[in-house]
């Protein structure tokens, strides 16, 4: 018997392998066919001469990028749209118009998530925001700022699945009686609160709970942007204004804040890009369990769980029109400042 189950294992781990080095043989044929098709593409383009060389070379540099935007943009998108027309089924489903948006309007767990989603829209961004200018303003003035800096901004390195999964660790809670594994327990403990809740089950608490982990990954990346604008006021018009008598808070809100203001949109309307399209973080620590479901969220569980692939792909589309103002926004904005300069 235990030969018997120690050759399945050898023939299966065989088998698994044989199959990843096909994969990999199958990538690394992919990835040479890629690289001669752009070096004769290259070859095609300095070989021509006279009227098509401009063409030609516009068509290569050009071509594949409308390509992957057709591939990974344009084409999904009516695709989406097409399927929020449809019915629970994405291959027989039936024409069913715009039944699919009024349900997500009208269904009341439906406007639960996108009241949640609104929250999380309105209180994340500004709370990362506020944060990281803060942290911009103190840490310049202080000697070894890059090693705090370093410090701050590291968690833009983890991953949010990655962030979830340590932030799950704080939460964690056990009876009060028992030993507590979770950071944010012990600590209340301690400080005498005998009885903490459970963090994540307790609603409209466990909200705030999760937006912590997007604002602790968030604030790093809007201190190191705004850091770098505040350096950027002249000198010459701060000294302006402390001769005429602007000091502390009123030369920050008055001077600086106002030379920075395009600065502080872009930050304030990319987290909030980030923050619509969050999925990782309510996935991994609730589930969108316990009041805790936003937008992104719901559009997987209702296209890949419960197999309604309409409703999904209207709440895509509705997260896809979410976005899109706030993009435009921020194009415009970089537009603007760069005329400026």
């Amino acid at each position: 018997m235990g030969v018997s189950v120690s050759a399945s294992h050898a023939l299966l781990t065989a088998s698994t392998f044989s199959d990843s080095v096909d994969k990999l043989g199958q990538v690394i044929s992919a990835v040479v066919v890629f690289f001669a098709a752009l070096l004769l593409i290259f070859f095609l383009a300095g070989r021509a001469t006279g009227r098509f060389q401009r063409p030609l070379t516009v068509a290569i540099f050009v071509g594949p990028a409308i390509v992957l935007l057709l591939i990974g943009l344009v084409i999904p998108s009516f695709r989406t749209l097409y399927l929020s027309l449809h019915g629970a089924q994405a291959l027989h489903a039936p024409y069913v118009g715009f039944k699919n948006y009024g349900f997500a309007f009208t269904d009341p767990a439906t406007q639960s998530v996108l009241l949640n989603t609104l929250l999380w829209i309105i209180v994340a961004p500004i709370v990362a925001t506020g944060l990281g200018l803060t942290i911009a303003i103190v840490v310049d003035r202080m000697k070894n700022q890059s090693l705090v800096k370093s410090l701050i901004f590291m968690p833009m390195a983890i991953s949010f699945v990655g962030a979830s999964i340590i932030w799950k660790y704080v939460y964690d809670y056990k009876q009060s009686s028992q030993p507590q594994d979770g950071l944010l327990s012990q600590v209340v403990i301690f400080l005498g609160w005998k009885h903490p809740p459970n963090w994540l089950l307790t609603h409209p608490l466990n909200n705030f709970l999760l937006m912590v982990i997007l604002i602790w990954i968030e604030v790093g990346f809007a201190m190191v942007v705004l850091s770098a604008a505040i350096k950027a006021v002249p000198d010459e018009i701060i000294e302006a204004a402390r001769v005429d008598g602007a000091h502390g808070f009123g030369l920050f809100s008055k001077i600086q804040i106002p030379m920075i203001r395009a600065t502080l949109v872009v930050v304030l309307t990319t987290i909030m890009i980030a923050t619509l399209k969050i999925f990782d973080i309510v996935q991994t620590t609730t589930g969108g369990n316990f009041g805790t479901n936003v937008l992104a969220n719901a559009m997987y569980q209702n296209a890949f769980v419960t197999d309604n692939t309409g409703r999904g792909a209207a709440l895509a589309l509705i997260l896809f029109l979410g976005v899109l103002p706030l993009v435009g926004y921020n194009v415009i904005q970089l537009k603007r400042e760069r005329a400026n300069r």
